[in-house]
């Protein structure tokens, strides 16, 4: 039996890879489509490795991507984000992937859904899993986005030409506010281990937030020891669960599934080194963040949690807020394992707290284009 061939692109977006897909070329039948990414991607897989796929074993090079014409008359494309599981047969569409949403942009452009003059292009993207508008700008030249500059990010190597995203208005972009339960900080009943600290908040994606010293840990370990200790990762989804019920993604913790929230650790700025062997000061960073993503500690941070702990430290009594380094800087310079990203986050208070916009700079580049094949 001869295998299916579908127009594809592999790109990398920030500190993710992903397959992109026009809708055109997808079936319109959800399960259908998850069958397709399943393949594509190599995925369950119980080794953990992906290698009858395109996918390369952790969270973040385990996505896929489907760009149709907009759904809105203020956007010009609509960008649906598949968070692929690499040992389950699961397609989670809850939630939006920041790094690749910077290669939306460029996808855009050189596919032809959008006509760019040289110079900075602007590209508005509807973000249909978490219904939110992102402006991605970028250089264009010869009609084509430029990859080539002298932008770094933490975790890739080498430069390109830097895609900034304003995420606008990105607060309950997966619950009903900015607070889903209406408080900065509060005390959850985890099962198993009692009353935790927490502070809960939906920007750009949801997520809990617990000091890592609640745990036992410093903030600063290393991705493959934290995967290491059994108990603290139970710990992490026990937490993660309970949130996840009292944001009400679910009625009960075992309902809650494997993409949102997000749970993360924090820490106030301390000296560390990062995945590379760089040496990164205390004063480099203004808090240190150690997130867990479809049940994998992650290499850096995921962009959307970035931003959702960016807009969190602006949040005055929240636990970022009171962990993080005091600044007049516009930025959050949130570290990671992988380094340091800075976040651009604009909050307000009226009668709740609100989400005005998040904003960060990313690097992509296609990698490769024709056609994937699914057996």
């Amino acid at each position: 039996m001869s295998q299916q061939s579908i127009p594809a692109v592999f790109m990398r977006g920030g500190s993710s890879k992903g397959v992109f897909f026009h809708a055109r070329d997808l079936p319109r039948d959800r399960a259908e489509v998850d069958r397709l990414l399943l393949a594509v991607i190599g995925s369950p897989d119980p080794n953990g490795r992906q290698l009858n796929g395109m996918g390369g074993g952790i969270s973040s090079l385990s996505k896929g991507v489907i760009i149709g014409p907009p759904t809105r008359a203020d956007c010009d494309v609509d960008y649906t984000f598949a968070q692929v599981a690499v040992d389950k047969p699961v397609v989670d569409w809850a939630a939006n992937c920041g790094n690749l949403s910077s290669a939306v942009g460029p996808f855009a452009i050189d596919e032809g859904l959008v006509r760019a003059r040289d110079g900075e292009a602007l590209v508005r993207i509807h973000q249909v899993n978490t219904r939110k508008v992102i402006h991605a700008r970028f250089p264009v030249a010869d009609g084509r986005a430029v990859v080539a500059g002298d932008f770094a990010i933490a975790g890739v190597a080498g430069t390109g030409a830097r895609i900034r995203l304003d995420f606008l208005a990105p607060g309950g972009s997966a619950t009903k506010d900015l607070l889903p339960t209406g408080k900065a900080i509060e005390t959850l009943a985890v099962a198993g281990m009692g009353a935790v600290t927490v502070s809960m908040v939906d920007a750009a994606n949801a997520a809990v937030f617990v000091a890592a010293y609640d745990l036992g840990l410093a903030g600063t370990e290393h991705p493959d020891a934290i995967e290491a200790n059994a108990e603290t990762m139970a710990r992490l989804d026990a937490i993660r669960r309970a949130a996840g019920v009292a944001m009400g993604f679910a009625a009960s913790p075992d309902q809650v599934g494997l993409s949102l929230p997000k749970v993360a650790m924090l820490a106030p700025p301390a000296p560390f080194t990062a995945l590379d062997g760089t040496r990164v000061a205390a004063d480099a960073h203004d808090i240190t963040v150690r997130m867990i993503s479809m049940e994998r500690a992650h290499r850096a941070v995921p962009m959307t949690g970035a931003m959702c702990l960016g807009v969190a430290a602006r949040i005055q009594g929240s636990l970022a807020h009171e962990l993080a380094r005091k600044s007049t800087s516009e930025e959050v310079r949130v570290a990671n394992p992988s380094g340091v990203v800075s976040v651009g986050a604009e909050v307000r208070k009226n009668a709740r707290w609100e989400a005005v916009s998040a904003v960060v700079f990313r690097t992509a580049r296609r990698l490769m284009q024709g056609h994937v094949l699914v057996a």
